[in-house]
């Protein structure tokens, strides 16, 4: 099991980054998503939340709508959307599809089946989403799961699928996906299973523990979610480097 500071700042840029599992104290379940960029269009982006039916949606928006340029809809998505006791967090407009799937009565690795990587050739950004489910678990408790839809080695015509399930969390412990292994060109996608992480503190210590640990000229925003096991809500914090 790896500390968050050593592992986060082992690279300058890991990409776009999902962390989930569960508090110290076992009380919480955990969940963080972060964005970063080497441009200026993937710089320029904040989260932002509203409401939707009743609940909170959490969004990527451009800072500056004047810089938005090609396809929007790989750096503008609903990033975050609840269903009952399911918290989907996501890289990219698939969170969406898994929250329609969801709703239909498919399972989070079938709502996934229709989509693959980002269309940016050459990089292929790998789409990374989470599902964290408050009565998916052993015995009805918490569970939490985690996937990686990515090109084969970059060749455009096959696309890899992998999900893992932890169906009984550890307290203190969480699991840790990103979509690059580091900077290059192009992009290497991440490889092999999502990396165990030592949860420690509240979501002050969490979230200020992941922002510090996070490349400088590289991130770009984060969020972090404490969801009580007990009554189902939530507290949450937000980070914008463009502010």
């Amino acid at each position: 099991m790896k500390l968050i500071k050593e592992e986060l700042s082992s690279t300058t840029y890991p990409g776009r980054g999902i962390i989930a599992g569960l508090s110290a104290d076992g009380k919480y379940a955990v969940s963080a998503y972060w964005t970063m960029g080497r441009s200026a269009g993937s710089r320029n982006r904040v989260f932002v939340t509203d409401n939707e039916e009743g609940s909170e949606v959490v969004r990527t928006k451009a800072f500056d709508e004047s810089l938005i340029a090609g396809d929007p809809s790989l750096i503008i998505y609903a990033a975050v959307r609840e269903l009952g006791k399911k918290t989907i967090v996501t890289n990219g407009d698939q969170t969406d599809t898994i929250f329609e799937g969801l709703k239909k009565g498919l399972t989070f690795e079938q709502s996934l089946r229709s989509r693959k990587y980002e269309h940016d050739a050459p990089n292929y950004t790998p789409r990374i989403s989470s599902l964290l489910d408050l009565e998916g678990g052993v015995d009805g408790g918490y569970a939490y799961s985690l996937s990686i839809l990515k090109s084969d080695c970059g060749n455009g015509d096959n696309t890899l699928r992998f999900t893992y399930t932890y169906d009984n969390p550890v307290a203190g412990e969480g699991h840790y996906i990103h979509t690059y292994m580091g900077d290059g060109n192009p992009l290497p996608s991440f490889e092999g299973e999502p990396v165990k992480l030592k949860i420690e503190g509240g979501i002050e210590e969490f979230a200020n523990t992941i922002w510090s640990s996070l490349n400088e000229d590289n991130k770009v925003s984060l969020f972090v979610r404490f969801i009580d096991l007990a009554t189902g809500k939530f507290e949450e914090k937000i980070i914008n480097k463009n502010v």
